[in-house]
């Protein structure tokens, strides 16, 4: 099985090594970058599955570089380590399409338990049973789990990322029903929702947006101290594009 291959990107030399360090003792493969010229390399040179990556670096923002990735290679997860206060650098990283994000200091093991959720939710292998994983078909989208891809009524692609494509199919696989917050943390994350967490809001935004739903709600519709609910009618149908 091939090992994952993780870039860490931080401009603090003691916490690359750590990292890097503990990281491989966990079964991944580690790189390791000081700054945004580095990790541009590191992208440029090998295969990546994830990127840790600092917000705070010598050359430039960790927000920028997340943006960029996000527009070259949405598939590409990304994992952002912000200071414990900063809320504002956690939303704006959500809303430019970041996977997760931690606050510094952490404890590696809970970092290394991020890398394998995301890792596993963002994983596109086909399963190896010969039975064919079902289409969703929805107000003219398409959205194929083993392709993981989201195609509109024209037939275009719709780019997403990682945890919006999760987000979506959580509601494919429940529609009518209404999704708190917290159940929705507890699927996407695998973890509780804290108070002041607004993550799954800020998804919930950008997926919105993506399937021009936003202001209209004809696909999702928000319920007062409930939640979320997917409204529109769902057909699974065996995906006859299969090969």
């Amino acid at each position: 099985m091939t090992q994952p291959n993780i870039l860490v990107v931080d401009d603090d030399p003691e916490i690359c090594r750590l990292l890097g360090k503990y990281l491989d003792g966990q079964g991944f493969r580690c790189q390791l970058a000081a700054n945004k010229r580095q990790c541009q390399q590191r992208l440029a040179d090998s295969r990546v599955d994830l990127v840790v990556l600092d917000v705070m670096l010598p050359d430039g923002s960790g927000l920028d570089i997340c943006r960029e990735i996000k527009d070259e290679r949405p598939d590409l997860a990304v994992i952002l380590l912000t200071a414990l206060k900063e809320d504002v650098d956690r939303i704006i990283g959500l809303e430019l399409g970041a996977d997760d994000y931690l606050g510094k200091p952490f404890n590696p093991r809970e970092l290394a338990a991020r890398i394998r959720a995301v890792l596993r939710r963002g994983s596109s292998a086909a399963p190896k049973e010969e039975r064919t994983a079902p289409a969703y078909r929805f107000e003219g989208f398409t959205a194929i789990p083993e392709r993981r891809s989201l195609s509109d009524p024209d037939g275009t692609d719709v780019p997403l990322t990682g945890a919006e494509f999760d987000l979506l199919m959580i509601f494919l696989d429940r529609p009518g029903r209404v999704l708190s917050r917290e159940i929705l943390m507890d699927l996407l994350h695998g973890r509780s929702v804290d108070p002041f967490d607004r993550s799954i809001d800020v998804t919930m935004s950008r997926l919105r947006r993506k399937l021009n739903d936003n202001g209209v709600f004809r696909l999702f519709k928000t319920v007062r101290n409930g939640g979320y609910q997917f409204a529109a009618r769902v057909e699974r149908e065996e995906d006859e594009t299969q090969p």
